[in-house]
């Protein structure tokens, strides 16, 4: 098993999109990069933390790339808007990666200059090695799933999976 924690707007976004796919084992919302630790939701919305809205991906190298997942990530968001994502506004909302080994560091710099090609905008994506992956509380865990009549899931979550799940549709069980 190998992990990788990403970060790209809501992490519901993120979850939601990345749900599916053949070779992930496991999807953990959560926040990484900031200072404070074992922060709650009201603490990164106050964007004091540092902390960034992640999702930790478990999955099976044998299965499933980490460039196929990379892949799916920059479709998920827009990885030219600094700080936000839409009406999502705030350093929490930024894009990042967050890697546990050169290897990981490699493959999302190669995915990044690739993603660059798709976008008029400068990629400001983060690419840093992951200190801690601080879990987010219960609530947030399946948040798509089990709230998909939800307004934001519906007008945000919503149009970014089916997205995700069209251009990428080899890719999900």
């Amino acid at each position: 098993m190998d992990e990788i924690v990403l970060g790209g707007g809501c992490f519901w976004c993120i979850e939601g999109g990345m749900k599916g796919i053949r070779g992930i084992m496991e999807l953990e919302s959560g926040y990484s990069g900031g200072a404070v630790p074992n922060p709650s939701y009201e603490q990164i919305c106050g964007k004091k933390t540092g902390h960034a809205e992640v999702v930790k991906i478990s999955f099976d190298p044998d299965i499933l790339r980490l460039q196929d997942i990379l892949d799916v990530f920059f479709t998920l968001h827009d990885p030219t808007q600094i700080d936000r994502q839409g009406n999502d506004v705030g350093p929490q909302y930024r894009s990042c990666i967050f890697y546990t080994n050169e290897n990981q560091r490699t493959i999302a710099q190669d995915a990044i200059e690739k993603a660059a090609e798709l976008y008029e905008n400068e990629i400001v994506t983060m690419l840093e090695e992951i200190d801690i992956f601080w879990p987010a509380e219960e609530y947030h865990q399946d948040y798509f799933k089990r709230n998909p009549n939800q307004p934001y899931c519906m007008f945000s979550v919503a149009p970014k999976v089916i997205k995700a799940r069209k251009k990428h549709s080899i890719l999900y069980v």
